[in-house]
């Protein structure tokens, strides 16, 4: 587990609005060095710095496909040969 510093909100990675600001240098090194950094306004929850490797991950960016050209290349069934022949079905007898 990392060592994490308290920011003097108490919490690990909570930073009030103006410390935030004062120390905008502080909360970005260590939204990348230890995590996310919650920035909160008169106590309450506001908004939280993420490293950007993070917030790909979060929204799926580093995913997600830019066409659907590519994201059939990059279907993990490229190059299996799928078995898609079903047997007839000639329906079910039916008393009406």
């Amino acid at each position: 587990m990392k060592n994490v510093k308290k920011t003097n909100d108490g919490a690990p990675g909570a930073w009030q609005v103006q410390n935030a600001k004062a120390r905008f240098s502080e909360v970005f090194r260590r939204a990348r060095t230890e995590g996310p950094q919650r920035i909160t306004r008169q106590g309450q929850e506001g908004v939280v710095m993420v490293a950007q490797e993070h917030f790909d991950q979060l929204v799926g960016k580093s995913h997600q496909p830019r066409n659907i050209v590519q994201f059939f290349r990059q279907s993990p069934f490229v190059g299996v040969e799928l078995d898609l022949e079903r047997d007839r079905d000639n329906g079910r007898d039916l008393d009406l």
